[in-house]
């Protein structure tokens, strides 16, 4: 028989990925022995193993307040002047707001049939360590995120506890000493050949270089010892935004986690029982073509009954004369027949010139339909702008159909969800808004 670990990797708050890559997972009927947590990706390593339903653990990360993360120190420490300051806050939002939130158990996780750990960092042996599930509690959960700089350590006898991400951010030793055969790991740390200016993001590629340089080293440890294992990777096609980006809310947890599912389900459609290479292009990602990514949220009612189409297309902006690489789309469907939220996989944009259709697949109770929603933008009076044609035909193969409607207020949230992406730097970002004003949203969409 398999035996399988589930190694869920690092990448701050933009973990709420990996929520929707473990339903994709679940629904695919993998099953797992061993789970593992590295820094972000402890949250959810104890959202599993706190015996939590993937359409649970989104819809907790849905409801967060991801401004409970910060906490202040207190003021006598600001006071100190900055060369003495611990952190710039402390762990107490992650300890009493943000985990608990997130319905992280302690005495479910100690419970657990399922074997687990979460890696922290022992600043003393500069070492990464692996501590069981029936270990745990909340503080050292939070000290396993505690990234210098940000958050001070844990201070506990004579161990002073921090984010293991600087010695690694995936535990591919610690599944492989627990006899797995068959590791999947979760990855949400970019890898591109891109280099960028100013402190975050030189900070972020400091993680990149470290977490990267870590994972492949255990790779090449576990060939040398002739130990063998099938390597699947679950990778982003191209990087997640930033955490500031999920702050400042301009990414919402929800198109996070829709994107974790559609990511996932992109990887099981082409995987093969070999897995992937156990070098360094595993996690290789692609820097994405500059463009526009928003958030549109279209209600209506089936057979009476509501439906809410909630989906957040990333709209590539070519340079003139270079092809599209194809508009993508992920979200959901709230819907009471359908089990509740569902949701997208394979999203795609589809136009014939005239309109344009939103395209995707859901699983119903283990029966794949494929939905379209579609939007005629042939008769639409006035200029480019998206309010002109603000209904849309939905239609499912199952016999679901509905007239849906973006309302006023839903198409102004879908303007101030406007947001650059494979843009750095704010000339680039603001000439990626330029590109789309000079181009227009009905003109680029229908060149999809």
């Amino acid at each position: 028989m398999t035996r399988r670990s589930l190694v869920l990797a690092g990448g701050g708050m933009r973990v709420a990925w990996q929520t929707g890559v473990v339903r994709a997972l679940r629904e695919h009927g993998l099953v797992f022995d061993h789970v593992d947590g590295t820094s972000g990706g402890i949250m959810t390593t104890g959202m599993v193993l706190s015996g939590q339903d993937p359409a649970e653990m989104g819809r907790r990360w849905s409801e967060l307040n991801v401004r409970d993360f910060s906490s202040l120190l207190p003021l006598a420490d600001y006071l100190k002047g900055p060369w003495a300051l611990p952190a710039l806050g402390d762990a107490d939002g992650m300890v009493r707001e943000v985990l608990p939130a997130l319905g992280i158990d302690v005495a479910a996780i100690r419970s657990s049939p399922v074997a687990g750990t979460f890696n922290v960092a022992d600043f003393v042996s500069k070492t990464c360590v692996a501590v069981p599930h029936t270990e745990i509690d909340l503080e050292l959960m939070a000290a396993g995120m505690a990234l210098p700089l940000f958050v001070p350590p844990l201070r506990r006898g004579p161990r002073v506890w921090t984010d293991a991400v600087w010695i690694k951010d995936a535990n591919l030793t610690e599944a492989l000493r627990r006899g797995a055969d068959e590791v999947w790991l979760v990855w949400c740390i970019g890898n591109t050949p891109y280099w960028g200016d100013g402190p975050l993001e030189q900070y972020v590629h400091m993680i990149e270089m470290s977490a990267g340089g870590a994972l492949f080293a255990e790779l090449d440890a576990a060939a040398a010892a002739h130990r063998p294992f099938t390597l699947h990777v679950v990778a982003p096609r191209h990087p997640l935004p930033l955490d500031p980006e999920l702050l400042t809310g301009r990414i919402s947890a929800d198109s996070l986690v829709a994107m974790g599912y559609r990511d996932a389900w992109e990887y099981l459609g082409s995987a093969t029982p070999a897995g992937v290479p156990k070098d360094p292009s595993c996690t290789v990602m692609r820097e994405p073509v500059r463009g526009v990514r928003f958030r549109e949220r279209l209600r209506g009612e089936a057979a009476g009954v509501p439906l809410l189409l909630d989906v957040t297309v990333e709209l590539p902006l070519p340079p003139a004369g270079t092809p599209s690489p194809g508009a993508r789309l992920a979200g959901h469907v709230d819907h009471g027949p359908w089990g509740g939220r569902v949701l997208l996989a394979d999203g795609r944009v589809e136009s014939d010139g005239q309109g344009v259709d939103y395209v995707a697949r859901v699983n119903l109770s283990g029966t794949w339909r494929e939905l379209r929603a579609h939007r005629d933008l042939a008769d639409a009076p006035g200029p480019d702008l998206w309010a002109d044609a603000h209904e849309a035909d939905f239609h499912a193969d199952d016999g679901t159909s509905a007239r849906l409607r973006l309302g006023l207020r839903e198409a102004a949230r879908t303007l101030t969800s406007l947001e650059p992406y494979g843009a750095h730097g704010f000339r680039d970002r603001a000439e990626a808004l330029g590109e789309l004003a000079r181009v227009g949203l009905r003109r680029a969409l229908t060149r999809q």
